[in-house]
């Protein structure tokens, strides 16, 4: 298995720039999500980085041999798709094997490897069978295992689940997962669904724009968003973004809104103008003894915790709260923030400013 290291990545479509000036490490063995909406880059970036585009500028080194403009059959990688691309007039046995053939390998050789491949993804009894009598999740399997039967440095995968139903899905991501933890392959994974992201990853680079927004281990970015697009791409519901105008500056622990003071973690940015501040539902509490008051204009029931949307002075706030808090339309509470876990943003660059409790994260993530 291979490190992956990507050095300021470009791609330009005439006077479109899809990827712009990339740059980040994934180490030997990760599990490596690249996570954003759709034209965002990732694809691109994958796709960039198996050689089947080739880079504007920018540095690709796979196990530290420079790649950038070799083609996708020297760099030694096996590429998952997101509709399988199996060969449909072979059986499954013949789709995996298929690889190996073609590079020669003895009768033998691609006897035992496809033998130990069908083993590990629990298809032995599929071998023999048609690629067009399949369920999606069998095709999904033979897929990954033409990819695995090859042994590469890395495995590529362009979201690799999306034609699945919803179900599913959870399914072969935990299944996905567990292969991976048993190969210790060096994977990299596109996707635009963030539950998969955090499931699934051991980092995750957050892109929009062509742009990486974020980079980091996924407790870091839900808990401490390094733009105001990453806190509201990760996250159901995402973060609440509460307007004001104010300043803080290094030392600051103390914000004001509408006349209220809110506890915040020591700032290291100095900052003034328009902000936010940001906080994650599940730091939301209900507290008659707050004096920052807030009216509850809708509720959605989860089980064991309900939703709350307020209506406040500085804007809407969602609340994830136990469902057993007794709560009424139209009633006014009072509202309580963790100050542990609040970030503040500048509103017009969407940037989270640099706190004693985020700066290990923004600096180094």
């Amino acid at each position: 298995m291979a490190q992956i290291r990507i050095e300021n990545l470009r791609k330009e479509f005439g006077s479109f720039t899809a990827v712009q000036s990339s740059t980040f490490t994934i180490e030997d063995g990760e599990f490596f999500m690249l996570l954003g909406p759709s034209g965002c880059g990732k694809t691109t970036t994958l796709r960039m980085m198996a050689g089947l585009e080739l880079p504007s500028s920018g540095q690709i080194y796979i196990d530290n041999e420079e790649v950038s403009q070799k083609r996708a059959s020297q760099r030694d990688i096996a590429f998952v798709f997101q509709m399988f691309a199996l060969y449909p007039h072979m059986n499954v046995r013949k789709n995996i094997s298929y690889p190996l053939i073609s590079q020669g390998f003895s009768r033998q050789v691609v006897r035992e490897k496809v033998s130990e491949v069908a083993r590990i993804l629990k298809i032995e009894d599929l071998l023999n069978r048609p690629v067009g009598s399949l369920s999606g999740g069998d095709r999904q399997r033979v897929a990954l295992g033409r990819a695995i039967v090859r042994e590469p440095k890395a495995f590529f995968m362009d979201e690799p689940l999306g034609a699945l139903d919803a179900e599913f899905r959870e399914h072969m991501a935990e299944e996905l997962r567990a292969l991976h933890d048993r190969m210790g392959a060096t994977t990299v994974y596109v996707t635009h669904d963030q539950l998969e992201a955090m499931q699934m990853g051991d980092k995750i680079v957050v892109m929009n724009h062509g742009v990486v927004e974020q980079f980091g281990v996924p407790q870091q970015i839900y808990d401490w968003p390094a733009t105001k697009f990453v806190a509201q791409f990760i996250g159901s519901p995402a973060m609440n973004f509460l307007a004001f105008e104010g300043s803080v500056s290094e030392g600051t622990t103390s914000v004001h809104l509408n006349g209220t003071a809110f506890e915040v973690p020591e700032q290291l940015d100095t900052q003034q103008g328009k902000l936010n501040l940001g906080v994650r539902p599940e730091h939301v509490q209900l507290s008659d003894a707050a004096t920052y008051r807030g009216r509850v204009v809708a509720k959605e029931y989860l089980g064991t915790t309900q939703i709350i949307t307020l209506e406040s002075a500085n804007g809407p706030i969602k609340a994830r709260i136990a469902s057993s808090t007794p709560v009424k339309i139209d009633e006014t509470v009072g509202i309580e923030l963790d100050a542990r876990k609040l970030t503040v943003f500048d509103e017009q660059s969407g940037r989270a400013l640099l706190s004693k409790a985020n700066r290990e994260v923004l600096r180094h993530g």
